[in-house]
């Protein structure tokens, strides 16, 4: 037995089903999708727009230290040197968006203060032309606590406003121009009267005023302004930033790159101011030592009376020309090159070195160049942080190696030049002795002029060196060269009105199906004969009874054409096949149990109306109440009925007879009820006396049918008890109401012989759910329902 047991089949929905379960509800699906669009309108409608505003600019790349010969020069820097020209660019990308450069920039356009129009749902900044300008005189400091409040200005006419703030002792109406004292300091609110149309026009309009720190606005800024070098292997920087308020981004990008041009000039004029001191200092020691050696030169003319020079002398001299030229270079460089050594050794690694002084090593002019930008970059670096920052700390490691390594090669240069210099000395003790002749004051003249030609080349060459710094000074160019001025975009970059339309169509519809697959997932009720059949599909469904709507009878008429009546004439037709295949023809009557599983199915009410409808055929019906326990069939019948005896009497009076329990029915004619009698103290018992079989078989020679409503059959055993006198046992489940759990109860029932005959009635269905075609042909020949109701099935 238990092995044969039925199992319910797990089969799947299928697709048409599933996808039935949700266009049922179409209508909610319509709903949503039109409460989302207008939930997104009024989003857009009310949601400040965003839009994009860019600048293009290129970074001059000046004096550039990555051509070939330049990195030739440099070798013995190796990697050093490659990572400092790589990161070039990312430096001036970290100069543009430092917070030093962005305060200047908001400082200049007086950013840190944002006017604001208060409108009946939203508050608009405004900025290109504001009504007023309030000047924040002076603060407090006593109390640095006190925070500056909004100022809520109202303007009232050309010449008085009225202020309002979140802070107590600001209300007040002020005449513009006057210096007002607030508790957190003083301010003046100047009119803007160059447009009177535009002023007048915020007459009677209140406008916010917020005051922040530069510092703050500054942050603020720098959160916001994007900058990209999208093409690596370029100087192109292109700076973005969303707003609301295009002007004001193109105003703050503009002066940005201003302000950074600034800087960059700032900087190198310290470089040429630097080195214009250091050639001064030079001159001043040149001038001396020429002044002392014209002198000398004078005074020994004077005292040793020469005028010329011997022609002897003179073509020796001659010959010797391009050995005094070689002579002269390398004094000059030997002299600069102990000049540069000494300013190095009396300076500290925090000042620039100067450049361009004459030193022909091409190698000691790049590395002045190359130390000169470390202690600019250095300098900024401090500018933000301290000298413990390991990226500054980094810096100076990298400074004190360069200038070793420029101290080291102007002393090998110097050194090569005091060898050279020697060679040219033992050169000239020879070209001496072939001038040996010459007299000893004209050798000694000769050495003096030489003096007096080293000294005036090179306070020559000072001074064209300090004429290159002069003019560099004053021909500053801009290092940022503007590609494109600020611009912004037409349309809004955010909120994008086509994606939030079309999210708000997704959510319009996804919102109902996930309600819709919630309530299918967590309902456990019976809704629909698949449900039953999924459970008992051995077990025939012999009708569908619709769900009441609210004003409608709940009993069967005479001549009804409603949706109820038309049901329970299908389950009259049904249950005649029943007969015919399951019983033998015969004068007796057929008797049917009615009953469920457990309370509250509607089984008494399924019992009625099947009673009714049988009856309307011409055929007797009788109704008996077989639920002894909780009787309910007295709840269709008058008050008189209600008093009468019942089965219970009959079964327990044994000189009762069946004619003394029936009752005629007001409904029909052909309707006779018997009740339940008086409850019993033991129901089970008094059911299972001999009485209840002869009273069943003496209403099967009455009557032509016998409906026997009974009591649930999971609760009590009442039901099992009698099911044996049926011929058919009605099995009524209550769409959702009854739990799809319960339906393992008749089925194993059935397998366990313990209910026979079993049909099944699915009570209370709603018409969406109604299966096969009877939600279609119950309204055949019915009055035409209105579009609206047929629509959604009502």
């Amino acid at each position: 037995m238990e092995e044969n047991r039925y199992k319910p089949e797990t089969k799947e929905l299928p697709l048409r089903e599933i996808i039935e379960q949700y266009t049922r509800y179409w209508y909610l699906f319509v709903l949503g999708v039109i409460l989302a669009f207008i939930l997104a309108f009024i989003y857009l409608r009310y949601t400040t727009a965003l839009y994009q505003t860019r600048a293009t600019i290129i970074i001059k790349d000046e004096k550039s230290a990555s051509s070939p010969m330049e990195m030739a020069a440099f070798s013995q820097f190796g990697s050093f040197l490659s990572r400092f020209n790589t990161s070039k660019i990312d430096n001036e990308l970290a100069i543009f968006n430092s917070k030093r450069i962005i305060s200047k920039t908001v400082e200049e356009l007086g950013l840190n203060i944002k006017y604001e129009s208060v409108g009946a749902i939203k508050t608009s900044e405004i900025y290109s032309y504001i009504p007023f300008k309030v000047q924040y005189q002076s603060f407090k400091e006593v109390d640095r606590k006190i925070s500056v409040p909004s100022l809520f200005i109202e303007v009232l006419s050309n010449t008085e406003y009225k202020l309002e703030g979140e802070a107590q002792g600001v209300d007040g109406t002020y005449k513009f121009g006057e210096q007002i004292a607030l508790p957190f300091g003083e301010i003046t609110v100047l009119p803007n009267l160059e447009n009177l149309e535009n002023f007048n026009s915020f007459i009677g309009r209140t406008v916010v005023v917020t005051y922040r720190p530069i510092e703050n606005a500054a942050l603020d800024y720098q959160g916001k302004v994007v900058i990209e070098n999208e093409i690596k292997s370029s100087n192109v920087l292109e700076l973005s930033m969303l707003t609301p308020v295009t002007a004001k981004a193109e105003d703050f990008l503009d002066e940005l790159v201003s302000q950074y041009n600034q800087d960059a000039i700032a900087d190198r004029n310290e470089i040429a101011k630097n080195t214009s001191k250091f050639i001064d200092s030079r001159l001043q020691i040149i001038t001396r030592e020429l002044d002392s050696v014209e002198r000398n030169k004078e005074v020994f003319k004077s005292n040793n009376r020469l005028t010329d020079i011997q022609a002897e002398a003179q073509i020796i001299l001659e010959n010797a020309s391009e050995f005094n030229k070689k002579q002269f270079d390398v004094g000059t460089q030997l002299e600069l090159s102990k000049t540069m050594i000494d300013y190095m050794e009396n300076s500290s690694n925090a000042e620039l070195l100067p450049s361009n002084i004459g030193i022909q090593s091409e190698e000691v002019a790049t590395s002045v160049n190359n130390y000169n930008q470390l202690i600019l970059y250095r300098n900024k670096l401090l500018q933000n942080s301290t000298a413990k920052n390991p990226v500054v700390q980094n810096v100076n490691n990298q400074i004190e190696q360069m200038r070793a390594s420029i101290l080291g090669s102007l002393k090998n240069s110097s050194n090569a030049l005091k060898i050279a210099m020697k060679d040219i000395n033992i050169q000239e003790s020879t070209i001496n002795s072939k001038i040996a002749q010459v007299p000893a004051k004209e050798k000694i003249f000769r050495g003096i002029e030489r003096q007096q030609s080293i000294k005036e080349q090179l306070y020559l060459f000072l001074l064209q060196q300090r004429e290159e710094a002069s003019i560099t000074l004053a021909a500053t160019s801009p290092k940022a060269k503007v590609v494109d001025n600020a611009y912004s975009t037409k349309a809004p970059v955010s909120p994008k009105r086509p994606l939030i339309y079309l999210g708000s169509i997704l959510a319009g519809l996804l919102i109902p199906f996930i309600g819709i697959y919630g309530a299918n997932l967590l309902n456990t009720k019976v809704t629909s004969r698949r449900d039953v059949e999924r459970h008992l599909s051995k077990t025939p469904i012999v009708g569908e009874i619709p769900k009441i709507k609210r004003n409608e009878s709940d009993l069967i008429q005479l001549n009804d054409r409603s949706v109820m009546a038309e049901a329970y004439r299908i389950l009259r037709t049904n249950l005649q096949y029943l007969f015919i295949n399951k019983l033998e023809e015969n004068n007796k009557g057929k008797a049917l149990i009615v009953t469920s599983t457990i309370k509250g199915e509607g089984k008494t009410f399924v019992a009625f109306n099947l009673a009714l409808t049988l009856a309307l055929t011409g055929k007797k019906v009788v109704l008996v109440g077989a639920d002894i326990r909780n009787p309910q069939l007295q709840r269709y019948l008058p008050d008189h009925l209600k008093t009468k005896k019942g089965l219970t009497e009959y079964i327990v009076y044994e000189d009762m007879q069946v004619e003394d329990v029936i009752a005629q029915s007001e409904y029909n004619e052909n309707l006779s009820i018997v009740l339940s009698g008086a409850i019993p103290p033991n129901p089970a018992e008094l059911l299972m006396q001999k009485r209840t079989t002869t009273f069943i078989d003496e209403l099967k020679k009455q009557f032509d049918y016998i409906i026997l409503d009974t009591a649930p059959s999971m609760l009590v055993t009442d039901t099992i008890l009698i099911n044996k006198l049926a011929d058919i046992t009605l099995y009524v489940v209550r769409a959702g109401y009854t739990d799809k759990r319960l339906l393992d109860f008749p089925q194993d029932a059935i397998d366990d012989g313990r209910l026979a005959n079993v049909a099944i009635i699915l009570n209370n269905v709603n018409l969406n759910n109604f299966g096969y075609g009877n939600k279609y042909g119950y309204a055949y020949s019915r009055e035409e329902r209105s579009f609206l109701k047929r629509l959604l099935n009502k």
